[in-house]
């Protein structure tokens, strides 16, 4: 065993575990870093809260003088926690969070100090913009960038840190972070969801777009990860054979939690609890030493910064407990990846979540709206939201028999099918009385019983209805969910706008009674969207074939599937709903599809560096062992050597052909590279990288893998993929 590789699992079998102490309910815990309602209450004057109140509940632009009070609040309470810097806590488009610490620490005459944090630094600050990614929207030379609070979620405490969410734009404006489109996404599916909840319950003035997400990951020794390169510097394996026992006997999921794990797990949730991240759930995924988070469902933007600081949390955490969280989502081939399925839904100010049917016909028509609308914003935009779960890492998963394919389609189950052919058929123009007697009573009036038995969910859809909300089963897990909630409440957003008109043309102009135009609209969107439903086997053959027979898109791969994110439908959808203009969906295209190339140009470089720097040499000092040992036995034996030594000679045979076949691949790898990097338009490149240098790792990896299991263990310089995945 290599000095690295035997050190490396030493250290780990000799660690203790941390003991953690859980004296407090988590319903104590629950807040107590958060500048939350309660603690705004406590800290802020009955003006200063009710121009947060007004600022969070209807977009009211907060007073300067309100927020120097606020500031001096959020100070004092800060203060009173141990704190002794603040930063704007923000989201650019790197996929992680950014932060600029400054202290409360200010001079005074006379040589003294004072705390201060004035309601200008609560409001703006102004960090580098230069060195963000910003898709040719900034010179390298303009610096320039504004952080601007976000008062929608609350600021929070995170390792003696007063965090303040932000949004992150350029000096001229346009957005440079991931939560500006999200914020303005939400606004626009707030008026027109409100719009057409309003046709059902006047009382109805405002909708909330929630999001439930789940993240799975794996945990993996600190030590362990540390002894290979590829984990430190890609965040999965470029090589390694499969264990002899993976996940092949079920028995990892759903399982007993490791008792190292579940240290982990409660460290992680005492810290969630704090800050306000309302987790709930913990289990064991079905790989060895993967498991899974989930919280309650909040508010989407809400949300959306608690994953992001949920990530960057359980990295921190992991690292007490000597642990290396990979949130890659294909760290290990032959092993199921990680996902962070995106759970949505709507819910009005009146407390009706729009996407579950009620105990009325009237609730159930309501909850039809919605639920054929977003089947069809998704059948329209199918395309966009493919692209919105690209990236080179989610590649590895999609269609790898364990996740949603690269093919969107919605699963919705027998039941409601049955629902939706029944009123595909209502009369064209105005409905009978009859067939609206038996809409009503037959079809509509039985949605919650039909539903109390379609509780089934189809794991290989990547858009699946499941009772009360949508799964969207296929972003990655290390998305930042800002991306698909972005587009996904933009085109629910468009399609409710475009219901509403189309209602309310035949309400005015056929003089059609107001559930009947509902009727005969959805009756539409039902027909035109009925190809994107799918309720079989997304990872079978046959669906491909189906799939390209409805004309529906099957991108496998990040550089294709993102270019439905600059055409001039996207385009004209973010810029009539004014989420976006032009220039900043065109630097989102580049920033996304340059980055695409830099994560493949690295893989190629480590995964280059280690065949010939760890594994070509350790096979070749092996294989003189091995001659050495036929050489003795020449000697010994004379003639006869050759029936003593033909496993040995089998086996120098071997490591040479494997030797061979790797320098050949690397080196025609390294060329291709050469090739790809001399390209300078960054669309044509990310394409040579996928199609021209990707195309190796498979063929070099298998070769590596082959002399993995040639090589003595002793001499393997690599941990293996036994010891990652069964070391608890």
């Amino acid at each position: 065993m290599s000095t690295l590789r035997f050190y490396a699992i030493k250290e780990t079998f000799n660690r203790k575990p941390i003991a953690i102490e859980e004296n407090v309910r988590r319903s104590e815990l629950f807040g107590k870093n958060v500048f939350n309602k309660n603690t705004m209450r406590q800290y802020l004057t009955k003006d200063a809260y009710k121009g947060v109140m007004d600022a969070i509940e209807n977009g009211v632009k907060i007073d300067r003088n309100i927020a120097s009070q606020i500031s001096a609040s959020m100070k004092d309470w800060a203060l009173s926690k141990g704190v002794t810097h603040y930063t704007h806590w923000f989201q650019p488009l790197t996929g992680i969070t950014a932060e600029k610490h400054d202290a409360f620490f200010e001079t005074i005459e006379g040589g003294n100090a004072i705390e201060k944090f004035g309601g200008g630094e609560l409001v703006q600050q102004e960090p580098d913009a230069s060195s963000f990614p910003h898709g040719g929207i900034r010179n390298t030379f303009e610096a320039r960038g504004y952080t601007a609070w976000d008062p929608t979620s609350p600021a929070f405490i995170w390792e003696t840190t007063l965090c303040i969410p932000t949004i992150f734009v350029s000096y001229t404006g346009e957005a440079l972070d991931n939560k500006t489109p999200l914020l303005k996404a939400l606004q626009e599916v707030d008026k027109a969801a409100t719009a057409v909840a309003k046709y059902f319950d006047k009382a109805v003035t405002k909708v909330n777009a929630s999001l439930g997400w789940e993240q799975e990951y794996f945990l993996i020794d600190k030590a362990l990860a540390k002894s290979r390169p590829d984990i430190t510097l890609t965040g999965r394996t470029l090589l390694g054979h499969s264990s002899a026992k993976g996940q092949q006997l079920d028995d990892h999921y759903f399982g007993s939690i490791p008792a190292r794990a579940l240290n982990y797990m409660r460290d992680l949730e005492t810290q969630c609890m704090l800050l306000g991240i309302p987790v709930k759930t913990r289990h064991n995924e079905v790989a060895p030493n993967q498991f899974e988070l989930a919280p309650i469902y909040e508010e989407t933007n809400l949300a959306v910064d608690h994953n992001s600081l949920l990530m960057d949390v359980m990295e921190k955490i992991a690292d007490r407990h000597n642990f290396k969280v990979l949130l890659h989502e294909k760290p290990f081939a032959g092993v199921n990846g990680s996902g962070k399925h995106n759970n949505w839904s709507l819910c009005t100010n009146t407390g009706v979540n729009l996407l579950s049917p009620g105990k009325t016909p009237m609730h159930n028509l309501e909850f039809l709206t919605f639920f054929i609308s977003t089947i069809k914003a998704v059948n329209d935009n199918e395309e966009l939201l493919r692209a919105t779960i690209a990236s080179a890492s989610n590649d590895h998963r999609l269609g790898a028999n364990e996740a949603p394919p690269a093919i969107i389609s919605v699963f919705i189950g027998s039941q409601l099918t049955e629902v939706l052919d029944t009123l595909e058929k209502v009369t064209k123009g105005k409905i009978s009385p009859q067939e609206m007697t038996d809409l009503k009573l037959n079809v509509v009036g039985k949605i919650p019983e039909i539903l109390l038995d379609n509780t089934d969910r189809n794991r290989t859809s990547p858009f699946a209805f499941t009772g009360n909300k949508f799964e969207f089963r296929a972003v990655g897990s290390t998305a930042n969910c800002a991306n698909p909630m972005t587009v996904l409440n933009a085109i629910v957003a468009k399609q409710l706008q475009d219901f509403k008109i189309e209602v309310d043309s035949l309400i005015k102009g056929k003089k059609m009674k107001k559930d009947d135009a509902i009727f005969n609209v959805l009756r539409e969107y039902i027909k035109a969207s009925k190809r994107i439903r799918f309720e079989g086997n997304g990872y079978s053959a046959e669906w491909e074939k189906e799939a390209q027979k409805r004309g529906l898109s099957n991108y496998k791969t990040t550089p294709i599937a993102l270019q439905a994110k600059i055409s001039d439908k996207t385009i004209k959808l973010y810029e009539d709903l004014g989420i976006m203009n032009r220039v900043e969906v065109i630097a989102r295209h580049e920033i996304e599809i340059e980055e695409y190339t830099l994560r493949i140009q690295i893989e190629a470089r480590v995964l280059g560096d280690i065949a010939r720097n760890h594994v070509v040499p350790t096979a070749i000092k092996y294989q003189n062992i091995l001659i050495e040992n036929v050489c003795g036995l020449k000697e010994i034996y004379g003639a006869d050597f050759r029936k003593l030594a033909k496993e040995q000679m089998n086996i120098i045979e071997g490591i040479s052909k494997h030797i061979e076949k790797i320098n050949e691949g690397v080196s025609e790898m390294i060329e291709a590279r050469k090739k790809a990097n001399i390209i300078e338009d960054s669309e044509e490149k990310a394409f040579a990288y996928c199609d021209k240098v990707k195309l190796f790792f498979d063929e070099i990896r298998y070769h590596c893998d082959k002399l993995e299991l040639l090589v003595d263990d002793e001499f393997w310089p690599l941990t293996k993929y036994r010891e990652l995945l069964f070391t608890k």
